[in-house]
This record gives C-alpha cells, sequence and structure tokens, in this order.
C-alpha cells in the first residue's frame, strides 16, 4: 500500500520537473523555475527521508 507521503513526495517532484520545463523554455524565467524546482525537491526529501518530521522556520517566515 502507497503511503500519503509517497503520493505527495512524487507529486512535488512531478511539480519541481514542471518548474524546470517552464525555465527551459523562458529563459527569462529559467532562474527562478530552477529554485522552485530545487524548493519542491527538497520538501519531497524532506517527506521521504521524515514523514512525520518537522523543520525550524526562519523568524518572520510565515510558510505555515
Amino acid at each position: 500500500m502507497t503511503r500519503n507521503t509517497d503520493i505527495a513526495a512524487n507529486l512535488l517532484r512531478n511539480a519541481a520537473n514542471f518548474f524546470r520545463g517552464v525555465g527551459e523554455q523562458n529563459p527569462a524565467l529559467a532562474e527562478e523555475m530552477k529554485i522552485n524546482a530545487e524548493s519542491y525537491d527538497a520538501v519531497a526529501d524532506l517527506l521521504e527521508k521524515d514523514p512525520t518530521g518537522s523543520v525550524e522556520l526562519a523568524a518572520g517566515d510565515t510558510t505555515t
């Protein structure tokens, strides 16, 4: 049986690939899309390594 976190990590990796594709097609957005892709990959890694873990956010970060 597939865990919900595995599905979420897969979706995040697919989104990262989408951002990479957008960056390849639009050089003006390439750097921003690269950063987005790296961010999505990093969160997917976190989910795979520690599905119930938590991270310390920087002061003032409103990501939650």
